[in-house]
């Protein structure tokens, strides 16, 4: 089912960048003439590939919800959306892909350090006006032995990369949609495509933060835009996830100290 072209390969000048984008790491994959266009109908089976996967997390399976089976939702999370994208382009997946270099480990670092400025920023502004709900890991945290605490780490990194996925397609979707069809220029169209996926985000968390669509929206939208960058800049979907992972594994670690303090005291 992969798409074949027979164009050449346009050429963007670099006033099609913006000034953060590594112009060595080159463009965005599927959204334009080449390489691996995608036409309509291949995006819409891609959306609901993606559709599939986040669906696994919430798949009313009793084995799903032991210790060890709460990862086969995790890994289906982003195999299944990653298995339609490569019925869609072949081995055109791979350009989702890029082997890191220390620049990027410096560059997730970096991201770690702003969203969580930017996010406890956010978070408390709004405190002040808005109900905050409290993350539901909390609570799992507060009482998990050793053992249980490595099975949940360990569970969190694919989990978190599906994020990442689910993320990255609709932002490749929406980009195509609105160059191809909305006839928007490229800067133009990364901007709406990264608000938009910001609030496809957002919405994602509604039912784990009780529908709270100032928090969903606003703090975990304005982190999704941080944590975003990552791929945006270097069009590698491991920078975000090894960003994304750093910071929650950071929030976690720093949660389940503070719970076990206030435990023991």
């Amino acid at each position: 089912m992969r798409e074949h072209q027979s164009v050449a390969i346009p050429v963007l000048n670099d006033s099609d960048y913006y000034g953060f984008e590594r112009k060595s790491a080159g463009d965005f994959p599927f959204y334009r003439e080449a390489p691996h266009a995608l036409s309509a109908h291949r995006w819409v089976l891609i959306l609901l590939g993606v559709a599939l996967g986040f669906s696994m997390l919430t798949v009313p399976v009793a084995f799903f919800k032991t210790t060890l089976g709460g990862f086969v939702p995790a890994i289906l999370f982003p195999l299944i959306p990653l298995a339609v994208l490569a019925m869609m382009v072949g081995k055109g997946w791979r350009a989702l892909f890029r082997t890191p270099t220390w620049r990027d480990v410096l560059l997730m670092v970096a991201i770690v350090g702003a969203n969580i400025l930017v996010s406890f920023t956010v978070a408390i502004s709004l405190q002040l006006l808005f109900k905050m709900n409290t993350n539901p890991v909390n609570t799992l945290l507060a009482g998990a032995s050793d053992t249980a605490l490595i099975l949940f780490y360990l569970k969190t990194a694919p989990q978190l990369f599906g994020e990442e996925v689910v993320s990255i397609l609709p932002f490749l979707a929406m980009l195509w949609f609105c160059h191809q069809t909305l006839a928007m220029t490229r800067k133009r169209a990364i901007i709406t495509a990264w608000l938009c996926t910001a609030l496809i985000f957002g919405a994602l968390h509604l039912p784990t933060y009780e529908w709270n669509f100032v928090q969903c929206f606003l703090v975990i939208g304005t982190a999704r835009i941080v944590l975003l960058s990552g791929y945006i800049i270097t069009k590698n979907i491991w920078v975000s996830t090894g960003a994304h992972i750093i910071n929650d594994w950071l929030l976690f670690t720093i949660m389940a100290a503070l719970l076990g303090a206030h435990a023991a005291g």
